[in-house]
């Protein structure tokens, strides 16, 4: 059984079962899937934005990871919305 493919927008999880290097377990909203770079079978490039606990990005990460090892979440899983806009205040 293959792994759902990695698409932008994704929000997923990263711990152990996606590398060894999370030893400390982040989250992350996918920005594509870097292809032609090359890797080992069942392992693959993505670009991320890595998120902290109210779903804002905190940085623009390049990862190494294992597809079958993701762990995909929806919306509520624990991790709020992402900000998309800012208002700014014009003063009087």
């Amino acid at each position: 059984m293959s792994a759902r493919p990695i698409r932008a927008g994704d929000l997923v999880r990263l711990d152990r079962t996606a590398s060894v290097q999370f030893c400390r377990p982040i989250t992350v909203r996918v920005i594509r899937e870097i292809v032609g770079r090359s890797t080992f079978d069942g392992w693959a490039w993505i670009e991320a934005y890595e998120l902290n606990g109210r779903g804002e990005a905190v940085a623009k990460r390049e990862l190494f990871v294992k597809p079958a090892g993701l762990r995909r979440m929806d919306a509520e899983a624990g991790v709020g919305p992402a900000r998309t806009t800012t208002r700014m205040r014009v003063p009087a």
